[in-house]
């Protein structure tokens, strides 16, 4: 089955984001962008269901800012349908482990697990992290 990413967010951390990874992976025309809010007229509800329907039949991993915001609190209401993964708490380094791994995995949860754990390690203290490393080196 197809997979398609979707990323979500308030202003402009969607396409933000996402030319980041392009400037990084190379650009990738499996993943869509939504920009919330953007203007006045800006509807949530029907711009959700609207990418919903587009792209039903696929498998979706849909990755918003923030657990409990209104984007992912939308998005929410559609993860009892079957092939759709919601991830909150979009950072650049769990998108890249997604996109490297999307196309060679059969379980999307396992790799949602996997890259869940890998992208939390990247997430450092550096003052502590540098501190710990020289320390180490010195023995």
């Amino acid at each position: 089955m197809e997979k398609k990413i979707i990323i979500a967010s308030h202003g402009h951390f969607a396409s933000g984001i996402l030319n980041s990874l392009e400037l990084i992976y190379g650009t990738h025309h499996s993943i869509t962008a939504l920009d919330c809010y953007m203007s006045e007229s800006f509807d949530l509800t029907k711009s959700v269901k609207r990418l919903i329907e587009e792209y039903k039949g696929k498998e979706l991993i849909i990755l918003t800012d923030l657990f409990g915001g209104s984007v992912n609190n939308e998005i929410l209401q559609y993860i009892d349908q079957p092939n759709i993964y919601l991830i909150a708490g979009l950072n650049l380094p769990l998108l890249i482990e997604i996109v490297a791994q999307v196309e060679m995995v059969d379980s999307i949860t396992e790799l949602i697990q996997r890259a869940l754990r890998e992208s939390k390690e990247t997430i450092q203290f550096c003052n502590e992290s540098i501190k710990t490393k020289i320390e180490e080196e010195e023995f």
